[in-house]
């Protein structure tokens, strides 16, 4: 009688599977794990084009700790003679244009004529748990995966303008990496897109066609700062209404004074799926540059751009200075209860906290 043991099933090893992480980006990012880099590692790093010393030299910038914000500061005072040669582009729109998707691919655009681009991507934080989904990357799937591309979402953490707090000093940095071409892309929520306007040459407005009044709910200031306006998804029938809205814009913008560069702002249609128009969109931040640079207005604006950084760090200094003053801490628990409690206006207690301070 045959063993009841005995089955025809069994388990076989099966075929072994490759790792994940090639040998050498595991012992790079090991020692990188084991040892805290140095200034000078950083910044050797960051020249060289190292995509992962360049996000934990980023990372440093973002950081609150006043350790790491000494350290990235030395890193940037070594970087900024070496960043300023790239072409620096704001892109915004509302929610559901299409900016992911548009960067996506009008970045492939780019680096096929051999541009190297970094994409500052900024998702909103949440006001309640102060986190971010960071999504872009998982968009953004082909170029996240090219070589001459990379991709950095960063938390909005609530800064006004759509832009995350340390986004000049990451811009600085990727420059310094060798990417010729940063894109900005703003929350585009209806906050003021002014801040990511200070920081950039060339102001990108993506707008839908066929949301109903074209020009409702889209603010004059946004407009007169904008540089060129993309109508997205001009595609699947939609063809007629993006014209239309082209027409609509044009004219819209023939009302507005005349931009103090002497730019004549275009509005174009595109579609980022079918990879139509992308490069009309492309060519237009070119031109725009090589009007800028002769007329001198580039580096005037870039000057100014450094004079409103030099503004903002002052009023970042000062207040981080005042609510990490412990002394300072104490008074400010006691004024607001007694804020709370009607005894004192707001105004009147933040000019006694100052008296205080500016007393010390």
């Amino acid at each position: 009688m045959e063993d009841e043991n005995k089955t025809a099933l069994s388990v076989q090893s099966g075929v072994e599977q490759p790792p994940t992480l090639s040998a050498d980006a595991v012992s790079r990012f090991k020692a990188l794990r084991q040892k805290p880099l140095t200034t000078e590692a950083f910044v050797a790093g960051i020249l060289r084009g190292d995509i992962t010393i360049l996000s934990k030299a980023i990372t440093l910038v973002e950081s609150a700790l006043p350790v790491h914000r000494a350290q990235a500061a030395q890193i940037l005072e070594q970087c900024i003679p070496h960043s300023g040669r790239s072409i620096r582009i704001g892109i915004t729109g509302v929610p559901g244009v299409g900016k992911s998707t548009f960067i996506e691919s009008l970045g492939g655009t780019i680096t096929a004529e051999g541009h190297k681009l970094a994409v500052l991507a900024i998702d909103p934080s949440s006001e309640r748990s102060k986190g971010s989904i960071l999504g872009d990357k998982t968009r953004m799937e082909e170029l996240a995966a090219n070589p001459n591309a990379y991709i950095r979402p960063s938390p909005s953490a609530g800064t006004l303008g759509g832009v995350a707090n340390k986004t000049r000093e990451t811009m600085l940095l990727c420059e310094a990496a060798g990417y010729d071409v940063i894109f900005i892309e703003t929350v585009g929520v209806g906050q003021s897109e002014t801040t990511v306007h200070g920081m950039v040459d060339f102001f990108l407005l993506l707008m839908l066609a066929g949301a109903g009044d074209e020009l409702q709910g889209i603010k004059r200031g946004i407009m007169e700062m904008a540089d060129s306006i993309a109508i997205t998804k001009a595609d699947s029938g939609n063809e007629a209404k993006a014209t239309m809205a082209q027409a609509q814009y044009k004219s819209a913008l023939h009302l507005f004074p005349g931009t103090e560069s002497g730019w004549i702002p275009r509005v174009l249609t595109c579609s980022s799926v079918h990879k139509i128009g992308l490069a009309e969109v492309w060519q237009a931040a070119k031109d725009y540059l090589h009007h800028t640079q002769d007329g001198g207005f580039w580096q005037s604006k870039r000057n100014q751009q450094a004079m409103d950084w030099l503004h903002q760090s002052i009023r970042e200094g000062l207040m981080q200075h005042f609510f990490e003053n412990a002394e300072m801490r104490n008074s400010l628990d006691g004024f607001e209860q007694k804020v709370m409690q009607g005894l004192v206006s707001p105004y009147n207690a933040a000019q006694e906290l100052l008296s205080e301070y500016f007393g010390k």
